[in-house]
Protein backbone atom coordinates (compact mmCIF):
# COMPACT_ATOMS: atom_id res chain seq x y z
CA UNK A 1 0.00 0.00 0.00
CA UNK A 2 1.66 3.40 -1.03
CA UNK A 3 1.06 5.06 2.73
CA UNK A 4 4.12 7.37 3.30
CA UNK A 5 6.55 7.08 5.84
CA UNK A 6 5.22 8.42 8.73
CA UNK A 7 2.00 6.89 8.53
CA UNK A 8 3.51 3.40 7.87
CA UNK A 9 5.18 4.14 11.19
CA UNK A 10 1.96 4.91 13.04
CA UNK A 11 0.77 1.68 11.98
CA UNK A 12 3.09 -0.39 12.94
CA UNK A 13 3.36 1.31 16.45
CA UNK A 14 -0.36 0.47 16.67
CA UNK A 15 0.15 -2.70 15.85
CA UNK A 16 3.34 -3.90 17.95
CA UNK A 17 2.95 -6.76 19.87
CA UNK A 18 6.56 -7.81 21.35
CA UNK A 19 7.80 -9.43 24.35
CA UNK A 20 7.22 -5.57 26.59
CA UNK A 21 3.66 -5.54 25.12
CA UNK A 22 2.60 -8.69 26.78
CA UNK A 23 3.59 -7.71 30.19
CA UNK A 24 1.97 -4.76 29.59
CA UNK A 25 -1.04 -5.48 28.78
CA UNK A 26 -2.00 -8.08 31.81
CA UNK A 27 -0.77 -4.97 33.57
CA UNK A 28 -3.79 -3.23 31.95
CA UNK A 29 -6.26 -5.99 32.45
CA UNK A 30 -5.47 -7.71 36.17
CA UNK A 31 -2.82 -4.91 37.55
CA UNK A 32 -3.88 -5.97 41.44
CA UNK A 33 -3.37 -9.60 40.61
CA UNK A 34 0.00 -10.95 42.18
CA UNK A 35 2.43 -11.69 39.22
CA UNK A 36 5.63 -12.67 41.06
CA UNK A 37 6.79 -14.16 44.08
CA UNK A 38 10.32 -14.48 45.03
CA UNK A 39 11.65 -15.07 47.86
CA UNK A 40 9.08 -12.72 50.60
CA UNK A 41 8.86 -10.18 48.36
CA UNK A 42 5.50 -9.99 45.94
CA UNK A 43 4.94 -7.63 43.00
CA UNK A 44 1.08 -6.98 41.36
CA UNK A 45 1.10 -6.93 37.50
CA UNK A 46 1.15 -2.87 37.64
CA UNK A 47 4.07 -3.02 40.09
CA UNK A 48 6.08 -5.27 37.94
CA UNK A 49 5.23 -3.26 35.33
CA UNK A 50 6.22 -0.37 36.60
CA UNK A 51 9.73 -1.72 37.45
CA UNK A 52 10.07 -2.81 34.07
CA UNK A 53 9.80 0.53 32.69
CA UNK A 54 11.99 2.30 35.48
CA UNK A 55 14.83 -0.35 34.30
CA UNK A 56 14.34 -0.09 30.59
CA UNK A 57 14.79 3.93 30.93
CA UNK A 58 17.76 3.44 33.02
CA UNK A 59 19.33 1.53 30.72
CA UNK A 60 18.61 3.78 27.24
CA UNK A 61 20.21 6.42 30.15
CA UNK A 62 22.89 4.20 29.94
CA UNK A 63 23.96 4.14 26.31
CA UNK A 64 22.09 0.73 25.77
CA UNK A 65 20.57 1.67 22.12
CA UNK A 66 18.17 -0.84 20.16
CA UNK A 67 19.87 -4.12 18.67
CA UNK A 68 22.58 -3.91 20.77
CA UNK A 69 23.62 -6.88 22.99
CA UNK A 70 23.37 -7.39 26.55
CA UNK A 71 24.23 -10.45 28.42
CA UNK A 72 23.30 -12.08 31.51
CA UNK A 73 24.81 -13.94 34.02
CA UNK A 74 22.73 -14.94 37.32
CA UNK A 75 21.07 -17.84 39.12
CA UNK A 76 17.13 -16.96 39.71
CA UNK A 77 15.45 -13.71 40.81
CA UNK A 78 13.33 -11.23 40.40
CA UNK A 79 15.49 -8.69 38.60
CA UNK A 80 16.42 -11.55 35.83
CA UNK A 81 12.62 -11.59 34.99
CA UNK A 82 13.13 -7.18 35.05
CA UNK A 83 15.48 -7.21 33.21
CA UNK A 84 14.02 -9.39 30.26
CA UNK A 85 11.42 -7.53 29.63
CA UNK A 86 13.02 -4.05 30.11
CA UNK A 87 15.84 -5.11 27.37
CA UNK A 88 12.92 -5.48 25.21
CA UNK A 89 11.23 -2.64 25.31
CA UNK A 90 14.84 -0.84 25.10
CA UNK A 91 15.20 -2.72 22.08
CA UNK A 92 17.73 -4.57 23.14
CA UNK A 93 18.55 -8.32 22.15
CA UNK A 94 19.03 -10.35 25.55
CA UNK A 95 21.95 -12.82 26.15
CA UNK A 96 21.39 -15.27 29.05
CA UNK A 97 24.70 -16.94 30.09
CA UNK A 98 24.68 -20.36 31.80
CA UNK A 99 25.94 -19.80 34.92
CA UNK A 100 27.20 -23.34 35.14
CA UNK A 101 30.11 -22.25 32.87
CA UNK A 102 33.69 -21.81 33.11
CA UNK A 103 34.67 -18.32 32.60
CA UNK A 104 36.32 -19.12 29.35
CA UNK A 105 33.19 -20.35 28.03
CA UNK A 106 31.36 -17.09 29.28
CA UNK A 107 34.39 -15.16 27.51
CA UNK A 108 33.23 -17.09 24.15
CA UNK A 109 29.76 -15.60 24.63
CA UNK A 110 30.64 -12.29 25.30
CA UNK A 111 32.68 -12.16 22.44
CA UNK A 112 30.73 -14.05 19.80
CA UNK A 113 27.74 -12.24 20.56
CA UNK A 114 29.37 -8.83 20.65
CA UNK A 115 27.44 -8.02 24.05
CA UNK A 116 28.09 -4.42 24.81
CA UNK A 117 26.93 -5.31 28.36
CA UNK A 118 26.52 -7.71 31.28
CA UNK A 119 24.61 -7.73 34.09
CA UNK A 120 25.68 -10.32 36.39
CA UNK A 121 24.36 -11.80 40.31
CA UNK A 122 26.96 -10.26 42.92
CA UNK A 123 28.05 -13.97 43.55
CA UNK A 124 29.04 -14.67 40.05
CA UNK A 125 31.32 -11.26 39.65
CA UNK A 126 34.53 -13.47 39.81
CA UNK A 127 33.82 -15.70 37.35
CA UNK A 128 32.64 -11.63 35.09
CA UNK A 129 35.72 -10.41 36.09
CA UNK A 130 37.58 -13.69 34.79
CA UNK A 131 35.72 -13.81 31.40
CA UNK A 132 35.75 -10.12 30.60
CA UNK A 133 39.96 -9.94 31.67
CA UNK A 134 40.13 -13.40 29.32
CA UNK A 135 40.31 -11.78 26.11
CA UNK A 136 38.76 -9.01 23.45
CA UNK A 137 35.17 -7.48 24.16
CA UNK A 138 32.97 -4.94 23.21
CA UNK A 139 31.32 -4.73 27.32
CA UNK A 140 31.31 -1.14 28.06
CA UNK A 141 28.47 -1.20 31.31
CA UNK A 142 28.51 -3.58 33.84
CA UNK A 143 25.68 -4.12 36.54
CA UNK A 144 25.50 -6.08 39.18
CA UNK A 145 22.53 -7.81 40.63
CA UNK A 146 23.04 -7.73 45.01
CA UNK A 147 20.83 -11.09 45.83
CA UNK A 148 23.10 -12.82 48.01
CA UNK A 149 25.22 -9.61 50.27
CA UNK A 150 28.30 -10.66 48.01
CA UNK A 151 31.11 -7.93 47.37
CA UNK A 152 32.21 -7.24 44.16
CA UNK A 153 35.26 -5.16 42.50
CA UNK A 154 35.11 -1.98 41.14
CA UNK A 155 33.19 -0.98 37.99
CA UNK A 156 30.16 -2.66 38.26
CA UNK A 157 27.05 -0.88 39.11
CA UNK A 158 24.18 -1.79 41.67
CA UNK A 159 21.22 -2.24 39.59
CA UNK A 160 19.27 -1.75 42.39
CA UNK A 161 19.46 2.19 41.36
CA UNK A 162 18.16 0.90 37.76
CA UNK A 163 15.69 -0.24 39.57
CA UNK A 164 14.64 3.14 41.22
CA UNK A 165 14.70 4.85 37.55
CA UNK A 166 12.29 8.46 37.97
CA UNK A 167 10.64 7.73 34.50
CA UNK A 168 8.17 4.82 34.79
CA UNK A 169 6.66 5.41 31.44
CA UNK A 170 7.08 2.96 28.75
CA UNK A 171 10.38 3.82 26.25
CA UNK A 172 8.56 4.24 22.66
CA UNK A 173 11.34 2.09 20.82
CA UNK A 174 9.72 0.04 18.12
CA UNK A 175 11.15 -3.61 17.08
CA UNK A 176 9.57 -5.64 14.66
CA UNK A 177 8.08 -9.08 14.51
CA UNK A 178 11.55 -10.67 12.80
CA UNK A 179 14.06 -8.34 14.52
CA UNK A 180 16.28 -10.56 17.02
CA UNK A 181 14.29 -10.18 20.74
CA UNK A 182 17.48 -12.74 22.33
CA UNK A 183 20.35 -15.09 21.55
CA UNK A 184 20.07 -18.01 23.71
CA UNK A 185 23.35 -20.32 23.11
CA UNK A 186 22.76 -23.57 23.01
CA UNK A 187 23.83 -26.09 26.17
CA UNK A 188 27.10 -27.01 25.27
CA UNK A 189 26.93 -30.55 25.27
CA UNK A 190 29.15 -29.75 21.90
CA UNK A 191 32.68 -28.34 21.86
CA UNK A 192 31.28 -24.64 20.89
CA UNK A 193 28.14 -23.45 22.22
CA UNK A 194 25.55 -22.57 19.15
CA UNK A 195 24.02 -18.90 19.54
CA UNK A 196 20.48 -19.50 18.59
CA UNK A 197 18.66 -16.12 17.27
CA UNK A 198 15.12 -15.85 18.75
CA UNK A 199 12.66 -12.76 17.10
CA UNK A 200 9.35 -11.79 18.57
CA UNK A 201 7.44 -13.82 16.45
CA UNK A 202 9.59 -16.86 16.86
CA UNK A 203 8.39 -16.43 21.01
CA UNK A 204 4.79 -15.72 20.59
CA UNK A 205 3.97 -18.53 18.51
CA UNK A 206 5.76 -20.72 20.71
CA UNK A 207 4.01 -18.98 23.68
CA UNK A 208 0.64 -19.69 22.11
CA UNK A 209 1.78 -23.31 21.13
CA UNK A 210 2.15 -23.85 25.01
CA UNK A 211 -0.81 -21.75 26.02
CA UNK A 212 -3.32 -24.08 23.65
CA UNK A 213 -1.57 -27.19 23.80
CA UNK A 214 -0.55 -27.13 27.38
CA UNK A 215 -3.98 -25.68 28.53
CA UNK A 216 -2.77 -23.21 30.29
CA UNK A 217 -4.64 -20.43 32.10
CA UNK A 218 -4.43 -17.09 33.77
CA UNK A 219 -5.94 -18.74 36.82
CA UNK A 220 -2.44 -21.05 37.37
CA UNK A 221 0.09 -21.33 40.13
CA UNK A 222 2.91 -22.13 38.63
CA UNK A 223 6.12 -22.75 40.70
CA UNK A 224 9.46 -21.84 38.40
CA UNK A 225 12.43 -23.55 39.68
CA UNK A 226 14.55 -24.75 36.79
CA UNK A 227 17.40 -22.26 35.26
CA UNK A 228 15.29 -18.88 33.81
CA UNK A 229 19.02 -18.86 31.17
CA UNK A 230 17.50 -21.56 29.60
CA UNK A 231 14.83 -21.80 27.19
CA UNK A 232 12.62 -24.58 28.68
CA UNK A 233 11.70 -22.78 32.00
CA UNK A 234 11.43 -19.18 30.55
CA UNK A 235 9.61 -19.57 27.05
CA UNK A 236 7.39 -22.44 28.17
CA UNK A 237 6.41 -21.84 31.62
CA UNK A 238 7.51 -18.18 33.34
CA UNK A 239 6.71 -16.10 29.74
CA UNK A 240 3.24 -17.57 28.86
CA UNK A 241 2.02 -17.53 32.46
CA UNK A 242 3.03 -13.63 32.72
CA UNK A 243 1.37 -13.35 29.06
CA UNK A 244 -1.70 -14.86 30.50
CA UNK A 245 -1.89 -13.44 34.06
CA UNK A 246 -1.09 -16.10 36.03
CA UNK A 247 0.77 -16.31 39.63
CA UNK A 248 4.37 -16.97 39.37
CA UNK A 249 6.23 -18.67 42.12
CA UNK A 250 10.22 -17.91 41.78
CA UNK A 251 12.58 -19.88 43.48
CA UNK A 252 16.39 -19.54 43.14
CA UNK A 253 17.26 -23.37 42.03
CA UNK A 254 15.53 -26.70 41.69
CA UNK A 255 15.99 -27.29 45.24
CA UNK A 256 13.59 -30.29 45.85
CA UNK A 257 12.90 -29.42 49.48
CA UNK A 258 12.01 -25.89 48.90
CA UNK A 259 9.84 -27.09 45.57
CA UNK A 260 7.72 -29.76 47.96
CA UNK A 261 7.81 -26.29 50.27
CA UNK A 262 6.42 -23.97 47.83
CA UNK A 263 3.65 -26.09 46.13
CA UNK A 264 2.18 -26.70 49.36
CA UNK A 265 2.60 -23.39 50.63
CA UNK A 266 1.67 -20.97 47.41
CA UNK A 267 -1.30 -23.73 46.41
CA UNK A 268 0.49 -24.61 43.05
CA UNK A 269 -1.77 -25.90 40.62
CA UNK A 270 1.28 -26.19 37.95
CA UNK A 271 5.20 -27.66 37.77
CA UNK A 272 7.55 -28.23 35.20
CA UNK A 273 10.27 -30.58 36.05
CA UNK A 274 13.11 -32.36 33.64
CA UNK A 275 12.96 -36.06 34.51
CA UNK A 276 15.98 -36.10 36.46
CA UNK A 277 14.05 -33.55 38.50
CA UNK A 278 10.81 -35.14 38.67
CA UNK A 279 12.96 -38.57 40.11
CA UNK A 280 14.53 -36.06 42.89
CA UNK A 281 11.16 -35.35 43.76
CA UNK A 282 9.47 -38.68 43.89
CA UNK A 283 12.85 -40.03 46.12
CA UNK A 284 12.74 -37.28 48.49
CA UNK A 285 11.03 -37.70 51.79
CA UNK A 286 8.98 -34.94 51.34
CA UNK A 287 7.15 -36.17 48.52
CA UNK A 288 4.58 -38.03 51.06
CA UNK A 289 4.52 -35.62 53.70
CA UNK A 290 4.00 -32.35 51.90
CA UNK A 291 0.22 -31.75 50.79
CA UNK A 292 0.21 -31.57 47.08
CA UNK A 293 -3.00 -31.66 46.21
CA UNK A 294 -3.62 -28.73 44.40
CA UNK A 295 -1.46 -29.97 41.95
CA UNK A 296 -3.48 -30.30 38.62
CA UNK A 297 -0.34 -30.31 35.52
CA UNK A 298 2.83 -31.59 35.84
CA UNK A 299 4.86 -30.91 32.70
CA UNK A 300 8.00 -32.97 31.73
CA UNK A 301 10.86 -32.27 28.86
CA UNK A 302 14.51 -31.37 28.14
CA UNK A 303 15.01 -35.02 27.99
CA UNK A 304 13.45 -38.17 27.43
CA UNK A 305 11.14 -39.69 30.51
CA UNK A 306 11.62 -43.09 31.18
CA UNK A 307 8.20 -44.68 31.07
CA UNK A 308 8.60 -46.33 34.38
CA UNK A 309 8.51 -42.64 36.12
CA UNK A 310 5.24 -41.77 34.00
CA UNK A 311 3.69 -44.57 35.50
CA UNK A 312 4.79 -43.67 39.05
CA UNK A 313 3.84 -40.03 38.29
CA UNK A 314 0.58 -40.72 37.67
CA UNK A 315 -0.03 -43.37 40.32
CA UNK A 316 1.22 -41.26 43.22
CA UNK A 317 -0.20 -37.99 42.32
CA UNK A 318 -3.31 -39.17 40.41
CA UNK A 319 -5.39 -36.22 39.64
CA UNK A 320 -2.31 -34.48 38.41
CA UNK A 321 -2.49 -34.10 34.32
CA UNK A 322 0.96 -35.01 32.65
CA UNK A 323 2.64 -32.96 29.65
CA UNK A 324 5.66 -33.98 27.69
CA UNK A 325 7.11 -30.77 25.94
CA UNK A 326 9.33 -31.87 23.48
CA UNK A 327 11.62 -29.48 21.69
CA UNK A 328 15.24 -27.33 21.46
CA UNK A 329 16.49 -24.55 21.75
CA UNK A 330 16.17 -23.47 18.16
CA UNK A 331 12.67 -23.83 17.88
CA UNK A 332 12.00 -21.42 21.13
CA UNK A 333 12.04 -24.24 22.07
CA UNK A 334 8.85 -26.48 22.02
CA UNK A 335 7.90 -28.33 18.44
CA UNK A 336 5.59 -31.19 19.62
CA UNK A 337 3.84 -32.20 23.06
CA UNK A 338 1.87 -35.33 24.74
CA UNK A 339 -1.16 -34.51 26.14
CA UNK A 340 -2.48 -35.88 29.09
CA UNK A 341 -5.12 -38.68 28.11
CA UNK A 342 -2.02 -40.03 25.55
CA UNK A 343 0.37 -40.44 28.60
CA UNK A 344 -0.29 -44.22 28.76
CA UNK A 345 -2.29 -44.93 25.54
CA UNK A 346 1.35 -43.34 23.80
CA UNK A 347 3.35 -44.46 26.65
CA UNK A 348 7.15 -42.57 25.63
CA UNK A 349 6.10 -40.44 22.69
CA UNK A 350 6.82 -37.04 21.96
CA UNK A 351 3.52 -36.56 21.10
CA UNK A 352 2.36 -34.71 17.82
CA UNK A 353 3.30 -31.44 16.14
CA UNK A 354 2.41 -28.27 17.96
CA UNK A 355 -0.63 -26.33 16.88
CA UNK A 356 2.04 -23.84 15.32
CA UNK A 357 4.46 -26.63 14.26
CA UNK A 358 4.87 -28.99 11.19
CA UNK A 359 7.16 -32.35 11.83
CA UNK A 360 8.08 -34.91 10.23
CA UNK A 361 10.61 -37.51 9.61
CA UNK A 362 13.02 -38.00 7.00
CA UNK A 363 15.61 -39.81 5.23
CA UNK A 364 19.25 -38.78 4.82
CA UNK A 365 17.45 -37.35 1.17
CA UNK A 366 15.31 -35.63 3.07
CA UNK A 367 12.61 -37.54 1.72
CA UNK A 368 9.89 -38.16 4.46
CA UNK A 369 9.67 -42.00 5.64
CA UNK A 370 7.11 -44.43 6.18
CA UNK A 371 5.23 -44.83 9.96
CA UNK A 372 7.58 -47.16 11.84
CA UNK A 373 10.60 -46.21 10.33
CA UNK A 374 13.52 -44.14 11.38
CA UNK A 375 14.70 -41.20 10.64
CA UNK A 376 15.85 -37.13 11.40
CA UNK A 377 13.72 -35.56 13.31
CA UNK A 378 12.89 -31.90 10.56
CA UNK A 379 10.62 -28.73 11.62
CA UNK A 380 8.89 -25.78 9.95
CA UNK A 381 6.61 -23.21 11.05
CA UNK A 382 7.11 -19.66 12.69
CA UNK A 383 8.56 -21.38 16.10
CA UNK A 384 11.96 -22.03 14.11
CA UNK A 385 14.52 -19.61 15.22
CA UNK A 386 16.30 -16.89 12.81
CA UNK A 387 19.51 -18.53 12.12
CA UNK A 388 22.49 -19.08 14.52
CA UNK A 389 24.34 -15.69 15.66
CA UNK A 390 27.20 -14.94 13.07
CA UNK A 391 27.34 -18.50 12.02
CA UNK A 392 26.46 -18.91 8.65
CA UNK A 393 28.50 -22.49 7.94
CA UNK A 394 26.11 -24.15 10.74
CA UNK A 395 22.69 -21.97 9.55
CA UNK A 396 22.44 -23.41 6.50
CA UNK A 397 23.79 -26.81 7.60
CA UNK A 398 20.51 -26.91 9.77
CA UNK A 399 18.43 -25.63 7.33
CA UNK A 400 17.64 -27.26 4.22
CA UNK A 401 14.54 -27.86 2.00
CA UNK A 402 12.83 -25.71 3.53
CA UNK A 403 12.94 -27.51 6.98
CA UNK A 404 15.58 -27.34 10.37
CA UNK A 405 17.24 -30.19 10.61
CA UNK A 406 16.70 -30.57 14.68
CA UNK A 407 19.58 -33.78 14.73
CA UNK A 408 17.75 -36.00 16.39
CA UNK A 409 16.50 -39.74 15.11
CA UNK A 410 13.12 -40.43 15.86
CA UNK A 411 9.88 -42.34 14.46
CA UNK A 412 6.29 -41.12 13.55
CA UNK A 413 3.40 -44.07 14.43
CA UNK A 414 0.28 -44.15 11.97
CA UNK A 415 -1.46 -41.95 14.30
CA UNK A 416 1.10 -38.92 13.74
CA UNK A 417 2.60 -39.78 16.83
CA UNK A 418 6.70 -38.96 17.22
CA UNK A 419 8.98 -41.13 19.44
CA UNK A 420 12.36 -39.86 19.73
CA UNK A 421 14.77 -42.52 19.17
CA UNK A 422 17.96 -40.52 20.11
CA UNK A 423 20.78 -37.67 19.61
CA UNK A 424 22.45 -38.12 16.27
CA UNK A 425 25.60 -37.96 18.02
CA UNK A 426 24.13 -40.52 20.62
CA UNK A 427 23.56 -44.01 18.36
CA UNK A 428 26.04 -46.39 19.93
CA UNK A 429 27.01 -48.52 16.45
CA UNK A 430 28.23 -51.53 18.09
CA UNK A 431 30.15 -54.25 16.28
CA UNK A 432 27.97 -52.83 13.26
CA UNK A 433 24.43 -52.61 14.89
CA UNK A 434 22.96 -49.13 15.28
CA UNK A 435 21.65 -49.17 19.36
CA UNK A 436 19.60 -46.29 20.47
CA UNK A 437 20.73 -45.53 24.10
CA UNK A 438 17.49 -44.55 24.95
CA UNK A 439 15.88 -48.44 24.38
CA UNK A 440 18.78 -49.35 26.29
CA UNK A 441 17.45 -46.85 29.29
CA UNK A 442 14.67 -47.96 29.24
CA UNK A 443 14.99 -51.70 30.13
CA UNK A 444 17.55 -50.52 32.97
CA UNK A 445 14.92 -48.18 34.67
CA UNK A 446 12.64 -51.40 34.87
CA UNK A 447 14.80 -51.97 37.02
CA UNK A 448 13.17 -51.32 40.63
CA UNK A 449 16.53 -50.81 42.78
CA UNK A 450 17.93 -48.46 39.58
CA UNK A 451 16.66 -44.66 40.14
CA UNK A 452 18.84 -43.15 37.77
CA UNK A 453 21.08 -44.30 34.40
CA UNK A 454 22.69 -43.32 31.46
CA UNK A 455 23.77 -45.16 28.02
CA UNK A 456 26.34 -44.26 25.74
CA UNK A 457 29.29 -45.65 23.70
CA UNK A 458 32.77 -45.97 24.74
CA UNK A 459 35.85 -47.36 22.28
CA UNK A 460 36.39 -50.78 22.28
CA UNK A 461 39.07 -52.51 20.54
CA UNK A 462 36.55 -55.84 19.08
CA UNK A 463 33.16 -53.65 18.99
CA UNK A 464 34.01 -50.44 17.78
CA UNK A 465 32.22 -49.31 20.46
CA UNK A 466 31.05 -50.78 23.62
CA UNK A 467 27.24 -50.34 24.63
CA UNK A 468 27.75 -48.87 28.60
CA UNK A 469 25.86 -47.97 31.43
CA UNK A 470 26.74 -45.42 34.07
CA UNK A 471 23.78 -46.13 37.39
CA UNK A 472 22.38 -44.59 40.54
CA UNK A 473 20.58 -47.12 43.12
CA UNK A 474 17.45 -45.74 44.77
CA UNK A 475 18.41 -45.23 48.64
CA UNK A 476 18.63 -48.42 50.56
CA UNK A 477 18.94 -50.43 47.80
CA UNK A 478 21.65 -51.72 45.48
CA UNK A 479 21.84 -54.19 42.34
CA UNK A 480 25.31 -55.78 41.36
CA UNK A 481 26.29 -55.47 37.81
CA UNK A 482 25.65 -59.46 36.85
CA UNK A 483 22.21 -59.12 37.82
CA UNK A 484 21.93 -55.85 35.46
CA UNK A 485 23.20 -57.82 32.25
CA UNK A 486 20.48 -60.66 33.23
CA UNK A 487 17.83 -58.18 33.64
CA UNK A 488 18.79 -56.61 30.56
CA UNK A 489 19.44 -59.66 28.32
CA UNK A 490 16.12 -60.72 29.31
CA UNK A 491 14.27 -57.36 27.52
CA UNK A 492 17.01 -56.90 25.18
CA UNK A 493 19.22 -58.60 22.20
CA UNK A 494 22.13 -59.44 23.49
CA UNK A 495 24.38 -56.42 20.96
CA UNK A 496 22.46 -53.91 23.23
CA UNK A 497 23.37 -55.16 26.40
CA UNK A 498 26.11 -53.12 27.90
CA UNK A 499 28.77 -54.75 28.25
CA UNK A 500 29.88 -52.94 31.29
CA UNK A 501 27.54 -51.63 33.98
CA UNK A 502 29.37 -48.96 36.36
CA UNK A 503 27.76 -47.82 40.18
CA UNK A 504 28.92 -44.08 40.05
CA UNK A 505 27.65 -41.32 43.03
CA UNK A 506 26.27 -39.00 40.17
CA UNK A 507 25.44 -38.34 36.79
CA UNK A 508 27.17 -35.15 35.16
CA UNK A 509 24.18 -32.73 34.70
CA UNK A 510 23.77 -29.15 32.82
CA UNK A 511 21.77 -26.67 34.76
CA UNK A 512 18.89 -27.75 32.82
CA UNK A 513 18.80 -31.87 34.06
CA UNK A 514 20.06 -33.02 30.50
CA UNK A 515 22.54 -35.47 30.99
CA UNK A 516 26.02 -34.68 29.84
CA UNK A 517 27.11 -37.88 28.10
CA UNK A 518 30.44 -36.87 26.17
CA UNK A 519 31.18 -35.88 30.29
CA UNK A 520 30.52 -39.82 30.65
CA UNK A 521 32.34 -40.75 27.19
CA UNK A 522 35.56 -38.77 28.14
CA UNK A 523 35.18 -40.03 31.76
CA UNK A 524 35.23 -43.84 30.68
CA UNK A 525 37.30 -43.59 27.58
CA UNK A 526 39.94 -46.53 28.56
CA UNK A 527 37.20 -48.51 30.60
CA UNK A 528 37.96 -51.07 27.77
CA UNK A 529 41.60 -50.91 26.71
CA UNK A 530 42.45 -53.93 28.51
CA UNK A 531 39.89 -55.35 25.39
Amino acid sequence: MNFDAALQAQIARTRRHGLGELLWRSAQRVPAKTALVYRDQRWNYAELDALVNRMANALRERGVAKGERVAVLSHNNASFVVLQFALARAGAIMVPINFMLKASEVAFILEHSGAIALVAEDMLVPVADEALAHGPHSVRLRGVIPDHGAGYSDGWEDTTRWLAHPDTRAPDVPVDDDEAAQILYTSGTESRPKGATLSVRNLVAQYVSCIVDGDMSGDDVEVHALPLFHCAQLHCFMNPGLYLGATNILLNGADPTAMLAAVESEGATKLFCPPTVWIGLLRHPDFDRRNLSSLRKGFYGASIMPMEVVKELSTRLPAIRLYNFYGQTEMSPVATILKPEDQLRKLGSAGRAAINVETRVVDDNDQPVPAGTIGEIVHRGPHVMLGYWNDPEKTTEAFRNGWFHSGDLGVMDADGYLSVVDRKKDMIKSGGENVASREVEEAIYQHPAVAEVAVFGVTHPTWIEAVTAAYLCKPGQTVKEEELRIHCLERLAGFKTPKRFVLIDALPKNASGKILKRNLRDQFVGLYAEG
